[in-house]
């Protein structure tokens, strides 16, 4: 749980220490919100993807099911800077399925919280292969860092790739070159 008197002591420490004055009417209000902006987007260190990726249903179809574009946003760890882009996962079911929202819903819980992208794909891919035990599952994240667009080596619009394959997509090459045709990307 988010400790909202820390957050705020620690917003007026970090104005003070880049010298400015907490007490100034346009930043007297500054630490709440934070602190309430923290409750929204950490959200995900108190929830977990099993929850969402729980309810299952039977399905005879074993094709491959993809879930491409899912927008999330998220906080490098590193420096605590924004990170945003697009997921794409997909899986082979076992008999059984998800509910398509419930693949979104794990990314955002994944998301919602300080986080590095290379981890992040790795994490949904695993809370697939956990709950769904599909054949296989492989996840691709595309993002864009605000730690190389806005400080650092200013890159804006670099795009860093990431790409988890487990199971089934680890041994056929066929099923990861159908992934990125299905993305449109012919890879």
């Amino acid at each position: 749980m988010i400790d909202q008197e820390k957050v705020k002591q620690a917003v007026r420490l970090f104005l003070e220490g880049i010298g400015e004055d907490p007490k100034r009417e346009g930043l007297i209000e500054t630490p709440d919100r934070i602190a309430r902006m923290c409750e929204e987007i950490y959200g995900g260190l108190e929830e977990t993807a099993e929850t969402h990726l729980r309810k299952t249903f039977r399905a005879e179809e074993r094709g491959m099911v993809l879930e491409k574009d899912i927008a999330f946003y998220s906080t490098c760890e590193h420096h605590l800077l924004p990170f945003f882009g697009k997921a794409h996962i997909a899986y082979i079911p076992d008999g059984r399925v998800v509910g398509l929202s419930k693949l979104a819903r794990a990314v955002e819980v994944y998301a919602r919280r300080p986080q590095i992208q290379e981890q992040l794909t790795g994490q949904i891919a695993d809370a697939l292969m956990r709950e769904l035990r599909p054949k296989g599952a492989m996840v691709m994240v595309e993002a864009e860092h605000m730690c190389m667009t806005m400080r650092g080596i200013k890159k804006p619009g670099s795009r860093t790739v990431t790409a988890a394959k487990r199971g089934c997509f680890l041994e056929d090459p066929e099923l990861v070159h159908m992934f990125y045709a299905m993305l449109g990307q012919g890879r």
